[in-house]
């Protein structure tokens, strides 16, 4: 068990390339939050859905339709593993630790180096929160909170 709670740091990842591998619902809601911070966000997957193709005819995402291989990794900044294959996300995971990359594999809290923050966000105000991986119910109601205070 942790005895610290996660430092709150913020990153410009404007002129970053980020990411996604996977396209299911987890990941959605990782591409949706990441395209108000980054341009340069890819994502990759086999299959998208009709959300993801608008998103890249709006200029907001680029998208690789294929399977995931370890060479899509390496210009990449940040890099979310969000497949339903454990094996691919552990693959992901061990090529951005020996890269340096900043990884985050969603269906594994131990294999983060950052946790994605409940985000509330007006204009330029950003507000994250985290509950250190831990309450995600208690999270989510603080950040509707603040979203109604912004």
């Amino acid at each position: 068990m942790r005895k610290k709670p996660y430092f709150p740091m913020f990153v410009d990842l404007m002129d970053k390339k980020v990411i996604v591998v996977g396209a299911g619902t987890i990941a959605k809601r990782r591409i949706r939050s990441l395209t108000e911070f980054t341009d340069h966000l890819v994502v990759i997957a086999p299959e998208v859905n009709h959300e993801l193709l608008e998103m890249e005819k709006e200029g907001k995402i680029q998208i690789l339709k294929k399977k995931y291989e370890r060479e899509d990794l390496y210009d990449a900044y940040l890099v979310i593993a969000a497949t339903n294959d454990t094996k691919t996300n552990n693959d992901i995971y061990s090529v951005c630790k020996c890269m340096g990359i900043i990884v985050n594999v969603c269906s594994d809290k131990t294999k983060c180096d950052f946790y994605f923050p409940g985000i509330a966000k007006k204009e330029n105000i950003v507000v994250g929160v985290t509950a250190s991986g831990e309450e995600h119910k208690k999270a989510r109601e603080v950040v509707e909170k603040i979203r109604e205070i912004l």
